[in-house]
């Protein structure tokens, strides 16, 4: 006998996909590994005519991700485009995009360290293909849901991100990542939001903080004595808390924020960290990562007190 309220469940359970593209050597075989770690249902290099039949039967019950860059079989950015428009309007499915980034310099130099040539530079150098790539990718790179700049990051680094934004049903909501950085290495790419720290009290110029970092609760209780501080805290607080729910009906999946002062060290170190633990404490699910911390090869500063909860230090 037919159970008429299964039978509804059924016809509203998705398919849940995440196509994960990006130029090659960006990183997206780190990214489809660490999908599969934490549940993902894991394809590559699948023939794009051949993704519709995936949906065709029931649901899986968990999460696909498809891996997908110019070695596909049928791969070309018009076909993925309109797969990516066929899959949207289908009630069916639950669609996201994940496009792994990298900056030409740094792909060139991969390419030129394993000494592999490039899929669209056979017989041309890999500086080439690079180009050729990016060009091709354009249009779906507009496209993404998802956006992760690999540029600077070691594939533990990639496998911790993914982990971040993709495990535990943090892909079902609007995952926030804040970052701090430093002028003097340009604007981190992919960011939604950027804000000038460099008008507060630098710790720098106090020998004592000099060694420290902005996670250090010396530090942290320093910068937040400049009289300004308080006044531009509370501002950015409450104007990210009321975008976020905002953008999250919009139907964005991310939403980057950025911190900058003169060295990536303190000012926009402590001011992400607190924004990012306000964050967490209001229910978002958080990442944080400091550009230039990340840079440094030592270990971090004796007598740090991070009291994060819920907040994890990408």
């Amino acid at each position: 006998m037919e159970n008429p309220l299964l039978d509804a469940q059924d016809q509203t359970q998705e398919h849940r996909l995440l196509l994960v593209t990006g130029p090659s050597g960006a990183g997206r075989s780190t990214a489809i590994n660490a999908l599969e770690d934490i549940g993902y249902e894991a394809i590559d290099n699948l023939p794009l005519s051949l993704v519709p039949r995936l949906i065709d039967g029931p649901p899986l019950g968990r999460p696909i991700a498809l891996g997908l860059d110019v070695r596909n079989r049928d791969f070309n950015a018009t076909t993925l485009i309109e797969l990516i428009d066929t899959l949207t309007r289908d009630p069916r499915v639950g669609l996201q995009l994940l496009y792994l980034d990298c900056d030409p310099s740094e792909l060139i130099r991969r390419y030129s360290q394993t000494r592999r040539r490039h899929p669209l530079a056979r017989a041309e150098t890999p500086r080439e293909g690079v180009e050729m790539e990016i060009d091709l990718l354009a249009p779906i790179r507009a496209r993404a849901d998802h956006l992760i700049d690999t540029s600077e990051m070691s594939p533990h680094d990639l496998k911790a991100d993914i982990q971040d934004w993709f495990d535990n049903g943090v892909a079902s909501r609007m995952a926030v990542s804040v970052q701090s950085f430093s002028y003097k290495r340009g604007l981190p790419r992919g960011v939604d939001m950027i804000f000038d720290c460099r008008f507060l009290k630098n710790p720098h110029w106090r020998e004592a903080l000099r060694p420290l970092d902005g996670r250090d609760k010396a530090v942290a209780e320093y910068v937040e004595t400049d009289p300004r501080f308080e006044e531009f805290f509370t501002r950015i607080r409450d104007l990210i808390l009321m975008l976020l729910p905002a953008s999250l009906e919009e139907g964005k999946a991310y939403l980057a924020i950025a911190f900058g002062c003169s060295g990536g060290q303190h000012r926009s170190v402590a001011v992400a960290e607190k924004l990012g633990n306000v964050l967490a404490e209001a229910g978002w699910p958080v990442s944080k990562r400091h550009r230039e911390l990340e840079r440094k090869v030592a270990a971090p500063p004796q007598g740090r007190t991070d009291g994060t909860t819920g907040v994890v230090n990408a």
